[in-house]
């Protein structure tokens, strides 16, 4: 019985945690450590097995509580994990500020350097850092299916066949391996979508052969250049952050400045439902996460996302 009203009071506690794995289980070791030493002190005292764990359990508080406070004891990450998280956001803005972008070189070289940082950021501890980088290792599976519809007719089809089983296993293995950790850690996965979106959106690319028009919009470059370097800094807020609620705020309010900026720059080659669709985009990078995880939670998606700590 004790050994049951302990692990329950601890799993609540771990359930509500969202911490990196590695710094899950200390606290979580420290924290089974200093509940066994009260108790046996409490035992000491002449308190039964059952009477001294509800005693220390009560004294203790909510797990929530407890949750939440060494959460914000932990959540904080250092200015080296804050400055990585940025970096690829960084280095993009920078492609466009310097006008790297007119030769579809630089952009490639880019995103294959963020795509093996990031495989590897993802086979080795997977940790804060390496979530806005995983947001880039999907840009070729976003540019690869947006491309498919310039391809001739008959083509597009078989492309489209092959193209979309292979996007979805790939999408769904990242979403499920970010969803157990929380869902904010998937909005700051998406958060370049909204621009990526605009850069296609602003071009007048109508079929195969225009594709080269993606690099041709040189009047946008320090505006798209802006749009990424936004993104970094509001990354390098986030990851400094301790409150959890504060590190929603921080996603939201760079997720508004972003849509900003997007459409400053993009103003005159869109349209207004292109801006709705853009502004509804920005939204589900919050909302679509949060019913994802509390759809796991509640045994919804359970079978898909597999929620079961790894």
């Amino acid at each position: 019985m004790l050994s049951t009203i302990i692990a329950e009071y601890l799993e609540s506690v771990k359930s509500n945690l969202r911490l990196e794995p590695s710094a899950e289980k200390e606290v979580m070791a420290e924290l089974a450590n200093h509940i066994e030493d009260e108790i046996s002190e409490l035992k000491q005292r002449g308190l039964r097995d059952e009477e001294a764990a509800n005693v220390c359990l009560n004294l203790l508080g909510s797990a929530k509580v407890i949750a939440r406070m060494i959460y914000e004891a932990h959540s904080q990450g250092s200015w080296r994990q804050a400055l990585m998280a940025s970096l690829p956001h960084v280095l993009f803005g920078m492609i466009f500020i310097l006008n790297w972008w007119r030769g579809i070189t630089p952009v490639l070289i880019t995103l294959v350097v963020i795509s093996a940082i990031a495989v590897y950021g993802w086979w080795h501890g997977r940790s804060t850092w390496l979530f806005p980088w995983l947001g880039y290792l999907l840009l070729p599976v976003i540019s690869a299916g947006l491309s498919l519809i310039y391809l001739p007719q008959g083509f597009s089809w078989i492309a489209i066949l092959v193209y979309i089983p292979l996007a979805f296993w790939l999408v769904m293995r990242v979403v499920r391996h970010t969803i157990k950790k929380d869902w904010i850690y998937l909005s700051l996965m998406l958060l370049p979508l909204p621009v990526i979106v605009a850069w296609f959106a602003v071009t007048e690319v109508k079929s195969w052969t225009d594709i080269k028009e993606l690099m041709n919009i040189f009047s946008f470059g320090p505006w798209l250049g802006l749009s990424f370097l936004s993104l970094g800094i509001g990354v390098v807020t986030f990851v400094r952050m301790r409150k959890r609620w504060l590190k929603v705020a921080v996603l939201f309010l760079t997720g508004i400045i972003t849509l900003f900026l997007v459409t400053s720059y993009a103003w005159g080659r869109i349209t207004t439902v292109d801006f709705l669709l853009l502004s509804l985009l920005t939204a589900s990078i919050f909302l679509i996460p949060a019913l994802l995880e509390n759809g796991v939670k509640t045994g919804k998606w359970g079978k898909i996302f597999d929620h079961r700590p790894s």
